[in-house]
């Protein structure tokens, strides 16, 4: 099974405004409306993949209508299912002559399905396809230029890598496309940030050391103190292989979470999205944790418990590797260690601050948009990457805070960081971003009242 590839979410959801649709579907109705394109589109509409497919009334029509040539063209990627008859149609035919022209002219992506059909047959218009096109030169006698066109886009689409159904189930051949479908939608766009210091290397650390794709259930812990990224890491597994999984949930910020509404939200929005179901009928945690273990112990899944503070949380959530099927992953994000051991979590992956080259990297691309410091600027970017001590998230806090200042600004802040008493660099840093929307004459005193804040907190 291949690992590459950078998925959203899931359900996927597209991040970019130039497509309209992920998928448009062509497909011969009299083949395919009520079985296999049916069956496809309802199985990509589950996975949350925007899907055009035409309204049965407009193939009834003599010519394509400009909402559907529209579609065609806000589409990324354009599934076309070869059946036997799909030649006979010229309805079918002139909506692939357009689909090969935005292939060309607005970089739509065209994957044909060989549905009881050869590629080679499409290829070379043989078998079905001659008997098509026979019929298509008595009736275009005055026009054989158009079916030359025809014949031109056929084989220029056959000869795309496809996907045939030869003898496999419908069932696992739609699955496979749909998850074939994820995996190139999330290759284009993730909604992860692009400036992500080593994270490649952590990714390929985690699944060497702790996950495979056999047919195990592994339930492993990412531990480590708060601001060293270990959402982000999360996110990033779960964004790159959650196509590779029957279902996928990503249940974020449980401690927060649950200290608000208790556990029972937190199950209904795993089941929800494990299930695919809105309306999930339960009452109460315990009835949560019957449904669990009886719905989904047979299914492969993703699932992601993002900062866990207490041992309920995992026992209501995530209790034993046999409430899941096999191959699943259950991935938990927490800072105490000691809450996976307890929970036998036994593959626990401790993360860590960066080294001085990554940090150093990790600051400049916040505060100069650029790997390396401006001209002037290196020894203070030291300086400031030496009082961080490796922690990202407060170098992306410094760095978002620092840019565009003058050196003297530059100066001035580093000063008055450097006058709180030393202590954890988190206790001081832990804020968001949206917290650096204040006034540069204040910063001094809006340090120490987070510093005092964090320090209420940690009593």
């Amino acid at each position: 099974m291949s690992l590459q590839g950078l998925s959203t979410s899931s359900p996927y959801c597209s991040s970019t405004p130039w497509w309209k649709y992920d998928v448009f579907l062509s497909f011969r109705g009299e083949d395919t409306r009520k079985s296999f394109a049916d069956h496809l589109y309802d199985a990509l509409k589950r996975k949350g993949v925007l899907t055009f497919r035409d309204d049965e009334k407009l193939e009834r029509g003599k010519s394509i209508s400009q909402e559907l040539l529209k579609a065609i063209e806000e589409s990324r990627f354009a599934i076309v299912i070869f059946s036997r008859n799909y030649a006979s149609s010229t309805w079918c035919l002139n909506e692939l002559e357009k689909i090969v022209r935005s292939m060309k002219e607005t970089r739509l992506t065209i994957l044909p399905v060989f549905y009881d059909v050869d590629a080679s047959d499409v290829r070379n218009q043989t078998g079905p396809f001659q008997n098509a096109f026979d019929d298509l030169e008595d009736q275009f006698k005055e026009n054989l230029e158009k079916v030359e066109i025809w014949r031109a886009v056929l084989r220029e689409v056959a000869n795309i890598s496809g996907w045939p159904l030869q003898n496999r189930h419908e069932a696992e051949f739609i699955q496979h496309i749909v998850e074939e479908i994820l995996h190139k939608l999330s290759s284009g766009f993730s909604s992860i940030p692009t400036d992500l210091v080593r994270i490649d290397s952590s990714v390929e650390e985690l699944l060497n050391s702790f996950l495979g794709f056999m047919n195990n259930v592994y339930m492993i812990g990412i531990s480590g103190m708060g601001g060293l990224g270990k959402t982000t890491l999360a996110r990033v597994v779960y964004n790159k292989f959650c196509s590779h999984f029957e279902a996928s949930s990503f249940i974020a910020n449980v401690r927060e979470e649950s200290e608000k509404c208790g556990l029972f939200p937190l199950q209904k929005q795993l089941l929800a999205q494990i299930l695919e179901e809105r309306n999930i009928d339960i009452w109460n945690v315990f009835e949560g944790v019957g449904m669990i273990k009886k719905r989904i112990h047979h299914k492969k899944v993703l699932i992601f418990l993002d900062d866990v503070n207490q041992l309920n949380q995992l026992e209501m959530l995530a209790g034993e590797h046999g409430w899941f099927g096999l191959g699943s992953w259950i991935i938990i994000t927490t800072r105490d260690q000691h809450l996976l051991v307890q929970h036998g979590v036994h593959k626990i992956y401790k993360l860590n601050g960066l080294n001085h080259d990554d940090a150093l990297k990790l600051f400049c691309l916040k505060a100069f948009k650029n790997e390396q410091p401006q001209e002037g600027y290196m020894q203070l970017s030291q300086d400031v990457v030496y009082y961080a001590k490796g922690l990202p998230l407060a170098l992306e806090t410094l760095g978002s805070f620092l840019v565009g200042k003058t050196l003297g600004e530059w100066q001035s802040a580093l000063e008055k960081f450097l006058k709180i008493p030393k202590r954890e660099i988190f206790d001081i840093l832990k804020v968001s971003y949206d917290g650096l929307e204040i006034m540069w004459q204040d910063i001094y005193f809006w340090i120490l009242r987070v510093t005092l804040e964090v320090r209420e907190k940690i009593k």
